[in-house]
């Protein structure tokens, strides 16, 4: 595990990306954001339309992109629901900002929600630069919670693979007993759902987008961790007898010299995605020598709630130093 106060310093003294980051944030002062986001349909399956926003920068530069992946255990959330501090930075920054929609469990199951994000990378890549002056060589992925683990899934099952990755209280496994037993934590378990209540809200066609549901799915998601059926709910396979099912969709089981440089925030205190999560994807990306951070924020819940707020505004800038370091050297 890293520390965090050694990397600070290092970032600090690293006078060329603090330069660049003022020239960037001059030009988008120059040329303001566009105040609302431009929707575009990446892809579709059957009757589904699945979605993209685009922020789009004022002007004809050619610009680095971050392209944001929502959480939601993969069963809710939609395209709308960005982090606050994220938003500001890529924009402030002068980068695009991307913020995808994608199949939501378990009506769709978890290889095609991958082969999604595969194809919303392919989509950004062919056609950003033609409609939004995309760099394709710099781009940026950002995501919290299950966004997180496809930010990290984007290392290995994106080609080219991004410039960088952020991934903010994710995860590089899907089997472990945290996710395949029941909770003990409170948060999950604060009362009991049925099978039946659980399954009606997710008991209609596929969606991209958990406002197209009856319910957003999170007294589905409650059952799956109140029963530790998470993984096969959003994938059709046993965790413990159909484990190598499992590896291809794993940053865990994909980590190899060639994955791109990451820095990983976590609380220490998350009873939702264990903090371990990311010690352990640390450890893997340090033992193919992949360069990356791991930022421990102290009494860190689940999003970091329960952390002190001048730490959370370090850990975020310290994140972003990071990011903007790997999207600016082009």
């Amino acid at each position: 595990m890293m520390n965090l106060k050694v990397s600070r310093r290092e970032w600090l003294s690293c006078g060329a990306v603090l330069s660049a980051s003022l020239l960037v944030e001059r030009r988008s002062r120059a040329q303001p954001v566009e105040a609302r986001p431009l929707t575009y349909t990446y892809k579709t399956v059957g009757p589904l339309a699945i979605k993209a926003d685009v922020y789009r920068q004022q002007g004809d530069q050619v610009r680095p992109a971050a392209v944001w992946i929502h959480g939601g255990a993969l069963i809710m959330g939609h395209r709308a629901q960005i982090d606050r501090r994220v938003k500001q930075h890529m924009l402030d920054a002068g980068y695009f900002l991307i913020s995808l929609d994608y199949r939501l469990a378990p009506e769709t199951k978890l290889p095609e929600i991958i082969q999604d994000l595969e194809d919303a990378f392919a989509w950004i890549r062919r056609d950003g630069a033609r409609l939004f002056k995309i760099d394709p060589a710099r781009i940026a992925v950002v995501g919290g919670s299950a966004g997180g683990y496809l930010t990290l899934t984007s290392g290995f099952r994106v080609q080219p693979r991004p410039a960088v990755l952020m991934s903010l209280w994710g995860y590089g496994d899907l089997i472990g007993d945290w996710y395949s037993k029941p909770s003990p934590h409170p948060r999950h378990n604060q009362r009991k759902v049925t099978r039946e209540e659980a399954y009606e809200q997710v008991s209609g066609p596929p969606i991209a987008d958990s406002r197209d549901r009856k319910g957003d799915g999170g007294l589905f998601y409650q059952y799956c961790r109140q029963t530790g059926t998470w993984p096969k709910a959003v994938s059709n396979w046993d965790p413990v007898n159909d484990a190598e099912q499992f590896h291809p969709y794993m940053p865990f089981k994909n980590v190899t010299a060639d994955y791109p440089p990451t820095v990983l925030v976590h609380g220490i205190d998350d009873t939702d995605v264990p903090y371990e999560k990311s010690v352990e994807m640390a450890e893997h990306l340090k033992r193919h020598n992949v360069e990356h951070q791991l930022i421990s924020m102290r009494n860190g819940e689940h999003g970091l709630s329960g952390a002190e707020p001048e730490a959370i505004e370090e850990a975020y800038a310290d994140a972003f130093r990071f990011v903007d370091q790997h999207l600016q050297a082009g």
